[in-house]
């Protein structure tokens, strides 16, 4: 006894609809009776017989084995979307439910949060009489090197400019 892949399945229920196609005349000649006898209707395949159940539309296919006949449901791909579906639908109405009595915040304080950048640093408190600011200045050793530099790259760049005016002239 072998599984029913979704192969088998798509194939089992190809053949049911040929078949129905095929008998569908003498299907509306009869009439099911209202007793068991009627419930289902059985349809020869290669593997054994495919059972519909009239009441309640399932699928299965029924095969002989060494022991009688074993029948096993085809896999319905609509029962399963509706059951998520549901699932689905009762998961919305929850999460409305909760929604609509508010939210639920832990560890809510009364008072407001203060309105300031937690990266600025605060000035310090000191009186007014006590604010004093001093910006050292530069002393001349600092104002003789920063000269120094200016001067090396003002030349650099001069001699820069002349090389290039000669590579440009063709006189190298």
């Amino acid at each position: 006894m072998r599984p029913v892949t979704s192969s088998t399945a798509s194939w089992l229920a190809a053949s049911f609809a040929a078949v129905m196609a095929v008998s569908g005349s003498l299907v509306a000649a009869q009439s099911a009776p209202d007793s068991e006898n009627g419930r289902y209707t059985m349809t020869p395949i290669p593997e054994g017989v495919l059972r519909l159940d009239t009441r309640t539309g399932t699928m299965s296919t029924c095969t002989r084995n060494g022991t009688g006949w074993a029948c096993y449901a085809v896999p319905d791909e609509r029962a399963a979307f509706d059951a998520e579906i549901g699932r689905l639908q009762a998961e919305v109405e929850k999460l409305k439910g909760q929604l609509a009595a508010g939210p639920a915040v832990s560890g809510k304080i009364d008072d407001a949060l203060p309105k300031s950048d937690p990266l600025k640093k605060p000035e310090p408190k000191v009186a007014e009489g006590d604010r004093k600011i001093e910006i050292p200045l530069p002393s001349d050793q600092d104002l003789d090197r920063v000269m120094s530099f200016l001067e090396k790259a003002w030349r650099r760049l001069i001699d820069m400019a002349n090389r290039v005016q000669k590579d440009v002239s063709g006189k190298i």
